[in-house]
């Protein structure tokens, strides 16, 4: 029986292990092999072709018939393609008895019967035909063509030069070739040049290696030819921030998590926003954009827009993602979560703050990706998390392809949010137009309205490519239309937060009460409630017997201790809180201290720091001719110290201590002492926000 190619028959030989056998017989789903001097053995066929030691031997040869379309074939000459469709019929006619393109039921020419005829006598016959037509193939070149034929199919039939793969480098000599790769290697990281700054450093580097003339250097033609082909998507002369960002792509395929549950993946990130930003008083700057977005339905949680980004921006963004979007006066009904694609009914059930909310999801994330930024790297970041039982996964350091989403989710803020603000400055200065800054007209309490009001708008209901359905592709899903058909299976869990966990999510530092007060930063902070534990050990041994302090950066006002006692948080309100109605954050204070110590070249006290900062916010605020004009960045520490102010958080309401009256005035005056006013920043109220939010 003739063997059929790519099947197993009765006596064939296999090889198995290195051993010759030849199949003898089939039973059911085994097969029986026999070999010289041994015992028949039965194997199950499924074992026999899953061993990868399995080989047929003697296999008779699959011709390859390229019957369909190929890319390569169709780019050819058409006097080239119709020549080799004219050869291939000849040769199949050899091959099979019949022509390709003939009828397969139409019996064979006599002289091509594959049953009378052997192989050598039908090429033979087919090359005196083929001499009769005026074609004179010899018998060489003709058993060359049924060959390559059978090897390549119909491209073997063809010019081999006209399909022929030639080398990267042409005829360049290697080690140019390999001293060009060496360089480009190293100007990854440099800035970018011209070719004839590569082509001194290709040339220095071939006369190091092998001496002045002995290796010659391509004409810059050719140089120019090769760098093209070598330096292919590298921007070797282009882009050098494009040029790194190309380096630092992993050499493996791309990996990629794909969550199936609102929250279970999450990645964060900030960016310069491309817009300019009236801060203060005129001064014009930029700002930073923080974002944290859901990498399951493609939802923007949080979005904040802060001078420049720190730790508690970071933390109490996890705050805002946990807490709902409330409608504003003057949107429109229609972007509201009861109108929305979302499961309102049903999570209203569940959660009441989601009474009066806009069309955005609450979502709780349980693992965050970041990078290695000092504000996500920070203890702050990580015990917001670690509260809130979030797991954080930083990103391996320059790949930001480990965070794609949230990178071209920033990318896609300014392409479709931040070109359309006043402002806008382009995201490079090749992009940015004539005076750009001077028609910044929006301050930073604005741009963040503008910023909250098109995520609900705009972003949560633009259908999003990263949502496309993988059973119909051609179905795309906004992010709040993912969102209702991942939470109508994984559910709705809602974390409420209270003034506990706002307080948490302020930075930390280890502190003693001192019979004055409490002394961080150069400051002063002292309460009545403190006196039960001035002088005392907070007898936590990991803090070293210190107590535990949180404050906020953006309000130097006041700051809590932790009650390692008693429990609870203790407010403490800075000494001098009475001498300065004005707040300022830190970024004022830290200005403040480096103008004394810049003028006295000592450690500034915390009186002196207190009149420079008082003075630079009246210079600022009312300039006299006769005062020293503050400089630039005395002018945008301000600026930004009153931008950050201007925010809408406000104080838990669980913290009304008094604050602390004036020590120096008489003990006989005390009954006419005037309290000090208080006017601290506004604050995030995690636990009434969405009662009293707008």
């Amino acid at each position: 029986m003739k063997p059929i190619p790519g099947a197993l028959s009765i006596g064939q030989d296999i090889e198995l292990h290195g051993t010759r056998f030849q199949v003898n017989a089939f039973d059911g789903g085994a097969v029986v092999l026999s070999a010289p001097g041994s015992a028949p053995a039965m194997i199950k066929i499924g074992a026999l072709y899953a061993d990868p030691s399995f080989k047929i031997l003697d296999q008779p040869k699959v011709r390859r018939r390229f019957t369909g379309s190929s890319p390569l074939f169709d780019s050819l000459p058409p006097a080239v393609r119709d020549r080799a469709r004219w050869l291939e019929g000849h040769i199949t006619e050899v091959l099979d008895g019949v022509a390709l393109n003939e009828d397969a039921e139409r019996p064979p020419r006599s002289e091509y019967s594959v049953t009378v005829h052997s192989l050598r006598q039908r090429e033979k016959s087919k090359c005196a035909e083929l001499k009769l037509l005026g074609e004179d193939i010899s018998f060489s070149t003709f058993q060359r063509l049924r060959i390559a034929y059978e090897r390549e199919g119909i491209i073997g039939l063809t010019d081999q030069r006209l399909s022929r793969a030639t080398p990267l480098s042409g005829q360049t000599d290697p080690r140019v070739v390999e001293a060009l790769q060496t360089m480009l290697e190293r100007n990854i990281h440099e800035s970018s040049g011209t070719l004839d700054r590569l082509i001194h450093q290709v040339r220095h580097q071939l006369e190091e290696e092998h001496g002045v003339g002995v290796v010659p250097v391509p004409s810059r033609a050719t140089f120019h030819r090769l760098v093209k082909k070598l330096a292919q998507g590298r921007h070797a002369t282009g882009s050098a921030r494009t040029r790194r960002t190309l380096a630092q792509q992993p050499e493996t395929p791309f990996g990629s998590v794909y969550p199936v549950r609102p929250g279970e993946l999450m990645q964060i990130d900030s960016t310069p926003l491309d817009v300019a930003i009236e801060l203060d008083d005129g001064i014009i700057g930029r700002v930073e954009l923080t974002a944290l977005v859901d990498v399951a339905t493609r939802t923007i949680c949080a979005a904040v827009v802060q001078p420049t980004t720190k730790a508690v921006d970071a933390a109490l963004l996890l705050a805002r993602c946990l807490t709902p979007e409330m409608m504003r006066p003057g949107w429109p009904e229609a972007i509201s979560m009861a109108a929305s694609a979302l499961p309102y009914r049903s999570m209203r059930s569940i959660d009441e703050r989601l009474e009066g909310a806009a069309d955005k999801p609450v979502i709780t994330p349980e693992t965050i990706v970041c990078d290695h930024g000092k504000a996500y790297l920070s203890n702050t970041f990580k015990t917001a998390c670690r509260s809130l039982g979030i797991s954080i996964q930083p990103a391996h350091p320059d790949t930001p392809t480990d965070k794609p989403v949230i990178e071209r989710t920033l990318q896609s803020v300014g392409t479709l949010f931040c070109q359309y603000v006043t402002g806008y400055l382009g995201s490079s200065v090749e992009r940015r137009g004539k005076n750009a800054e001077a028609q910044a007209v929006y301050s930073l309490v604005e741009m963040q309205d503008l910023l909250d009001e098109w995520v609900v708008t705009a972003w949560q209901n633009r259908p999003h490519e990263g949502l496309r359905d993988p059973l119909s592709p051609q179905r795309v899903f906004t992010p709040n239309e993912k969102y209702a058909a991942l939470v109508s299976v994984s559910g709705y869990v809602p974390v409420p937060l209270g003034p506990d966990d706002y307080i948490e999510l302020m930075p930390a530092e280890a502190r003693v009460i001192n019979s004055y007060g409490v002394k961080i930063r150069h400051r002063v902070y002292d309460s009545t409630e403190l006196n039960p534990y001035r002088g005392q050990g907070s007898g936590i041994n990991a803090l070293k017997d210190r107590w535990e302090i949180r404050w906020d950066p953006y309000d130097v006002g006041r700051i809590w201790v932790r009650n390692h006692h008693d429990g609870g948080w203790i407010t403490a309100y800075w000494r001098q809180l009475h001498a300065s109605p004005q707040p300022f954050g830190e970024d004022v204070w830290e200005r403040g201290r480096q103008i004394v110590a810049t003028r006295t070249g000592n450690r500034a006290s915390e009186e002196a720091i207190k009149a420079a900062v008082d003075g630079l916010l009246a210079r600022a605020a009312e300039p006299s001719p006769r005062a020293r004009k503050p400089s630039a960045q005395d002018r945008r520490t301000v600026a930004r110290n009153k931008a950050t102010s201007k925010h809408d958080w406000a104080p838990p309401e669980a913290e009304k201590p008094t604050p602390p009256m004036d020590k120096t005035a008489p003990e006989n005056d005390l009954s006419d002492a005037e309290l000090a006013k208080i006017v601290p920043l506004k604050i995030y109220d995690a636990r009434a926000e969405a009662e009293r939010w707008w």
